[in-house]
């Protein structure tokens, strides 16, 4: 294939165009802040569930100390009821009955109130154990939404060098002859590198010198040649720095 060497030259662009839109594609793919915001979700979501449970237990304990202070209140009035019914009783057999309720409902009581103070104590246990919970939660949720508006803005930062220098690189190729391009672009997709400078007898494709035989073929070669790097097959572009 021929091609004037100005257009071969114009080729470096292209290459440092792509280059530089391969490392913004992977620093998008690789954002730091995405990163840590995948481990900083897994964290919320287990903090959340955490939390949850713990709401749970304290939402069943409340009930329970409810249903105590009912049972209480129930226990309470028929002791006063049979305490009132003994002021006004004098039959012996129905003094006795109250009696053996009343000291029945007494040891009642007694026992309500110490279970209704054992699940109090519970009841506080979790809600210290809730409210620790409930606040790395919170601390978290900041976090993450910090995270996100930093990861935002890289995101937006990259993306729209992206935009700038995709627009750029379509003007770099539109200086570029149709059959060259596509030789670039083959090349390229295939190898990682569609075209190097040839510096003092170095490949920018390869990074290493070349032999003296691949030296003599390329300074036998016109100069509107396209030539191959024989190590990457990148197009070599030579200049007066070619060392040839």
């Amino acid at each position: 294939m021929k091609a004037p060497a100005s257009e071969q030259l114009i080729l470096l662009d292209l290459q440092a165009a792509d280059t530089r839109l391969n490392q913004l594609t992977h620093a998008v793919r690789t954002l730091p802040q995405a990163v840590a915001l995948t481990a900083l979700r897994q964290e919320t979501s287990n903090a959340r569930a955490l939390a949850t449970s713990i709401r749970g237990e304290l939402e069943d304990t409340k009930i329970e100390v409810a249903r105590l202070e009912n049972d209480a209140v129930t226990v309470a009035a028929r002791i006063q009821r049979d305490r009132d019914l003994l002021l006004s009783s004098s039959n012996p057999k129905e003094i006795q009955g109250l009696e053996h309720e009343l000291n029945s409902l007494l040891k009642r009581q007694s026992d309500l109130e110490d279970i209704e103070l054992t699940v109090m104590e519970r009841q506080e246990e979790i809600e210290g154990r809730f409210s620790g919970a409930a606040g790395r939660l919170d601390d978290l949720v900041v976090r993450e939404a910090g995270l996100l508006a930093e990861r935002d803005v890289r995101l937006g930062q990259l993306n729209r060098e992206i935009g700038n220098l995709t627009a750029s690189r379509a003007r770099i190729a539109g200086k570029v002859s149709e059959p060259l391009l596509a030789l670039y672009d083959k090349q390229r997709e295939r190898y990682g590198v569609g075209a190097a400078l040839l510096t003092r007898g170095i490949s920018g494709g390869s990074h290493v010198a070349l032999h003296e035989s691949d030296l003599q073929a390329i300074r036998a070669a016109a100069p509107d040649d396209v030539v191959l790097c024989p190590d990457s097959n990148c197009i070599l572009v030579r200049t007066d720095e070619s060392g040839l």
